[in-house]
């Protein structure tokens, strides 16, 4: 970034992931809502384009650039598809995230290149039944036995687990141990003993497909251990941080919708004689949403920009927490513009509405982002 300007190389990225989005993926929308199904050819499109594989080192078949640009990714595909936008942000992410900063030479190479690639889809096991904003109370456990790893346990709430090719899976390794005694491991799907007890009926993200697993004496390899060392939390919260500025994006790319949906349609309606625009209730509530929406994206940017320097726990808390309170006033604005059309499935407002309220519970909850925020003013 230059300043506040995206560079050329970032721009031009945006300009084709947008232009990606609204050839490829915006004519099948309502057939993947109605379906509630992940458009694996899509996902495959984009690892060939290279699009899957921005932030990532050309070593490993990645197309360079930075978290901006993975920002930039996820943000123009929630724009058009918040569902596609928070598959996408599971793999990317939560998928790729903790194999390439902790994994060995030879797990980047079996699973974080065809990830890259599109050839192999990723999920992140982290939340249970009983652990959701405690991740330390996860009950999943790992125990060790020669040569590989009894796992023994239930995740839910599991982006793509249903349909995903390997999962990162948190386990206890040593439940003396709070937090510090959690390892990561990951895990083919095909493992004999891995199971996805149901797939999960949501309110909104319906092209997004998520999960209930179960883990019944789920045998892994030693090798399957990320990272070759058990006592991995950091490998957690190290990918938690990321994920928070890329859900940040997802929030402002259906933020962005909603307004421009608003916009339009306020310009078009007319009442009383005018453009509905023409009132200075409604002129005013635009007014707000485009200033929001834009105060948003900037702490997103910076935040990415900060996680590429090193760290930004804080940062990314702040992003996380504006952008999807910014959502949830946003979408809920332009359904009241769009009046009694706007709670009907024939405008896609509707469906803004329904995803944006996710945004303040997963990835961390607006409680749990306050919380980390206060701990790093130090209070």
């Amino acid at each position: 970034m230059l300043g506040f300007r995206l560079n050329d190389e970032q721009e031009g990225f945006r300009l084709a992931v947008r232009s990606f989005a609204e050839k490829a993926l915006a004519p099948r929308v309502e057939e993947l809502e109605r379906t509630e199904t992940f458009p694996r050819d899509l996902f495959a499109e984009l690892g060939r384009l290279g699009y899957l594989g921005v932030g990532y080192p050309e070593a490993y078949g990645g197309s360079g650039g930075d978290m901006v640009m993975r920002c930039l990714l996820i943000e123009e595909i929630a724009r058009v598809n918040c569902g596609f936008a928070a598959a996408l942000l599971a793999h990317v992410g939560l998928g790729c995230i903790p194999i390439f900063r902790f994994g060995t030479e030879e797990q980047k190479r079996h699973y974080l290149v065809p990830a890259i690639r599109g050839e192999k889809l990723g999920s992140f096991g982290l939340s249970e039944p009983n652990s959701g904003s405690d991740a330390a109370s996860i009950r999943t456990t790992a125990e060790r036995r020669g040569d590989h790893y009894v796992i023994n346990g239930t995740k839910m709430f599991i982006t793509n687990g249903n349909i995903a090719d390997y999962c990162l899976v948190a386990a206890y390794t040593d439940r003396a141990r709070r937090g510090g005694g959690i390892s990561m491991f990951i895990v083919d799907t095909t493992t004999p003993g891995f199971t996805v007890s149901r797939k999960l009926r949501k309110t909104g993200h319906h092209t997004s497909e998520t999960a209930a697993l179960a883990f019944d004496d789920m045998q892994v390899p030693v090798a399957a251990l990320l990272g070759g060392s058990e006592g991995g939390f950091q490998q957690v919260t190290g990918t938690l941080e990321g994920g928070r500025i890329t859900h940040a994006a997802r929030s402002v790319g259906v933020s962005q919708a909603a307004l421009e949906a608003a916009l339009r349609y306020a310009q078009e309606r007319v009442q009383f004689g005018q453009p509905i625009a023409k009132f200075q209730a409604i002129k005013f509530k635009l007014a707000r949403m485009a200033a929001e929406v834009e105060i948003a994206r900037t702490m997103m940017w910076r935040a990415a920009w900060l996680f590429d320097q090193g760290h930004c726990m804080r940062e990314a808390a702040m992003a996380k927490l504006f952008a999807s309170e910014v959502a949830q006033r946003v979408t809920w604005e332009a359904v009241q513009i769009f009046g009694g059309y706007g709670y009907i499935t024939e405008f896609p407002v509707e469906r803004f509405w329904r995803d944006a309220r996710l945004m303040t519970i997963t990835e961390g909850t607006t409680e749990i982002q306050l919380t980390i925020i206060a701990r790093e003013i130090g209070l």
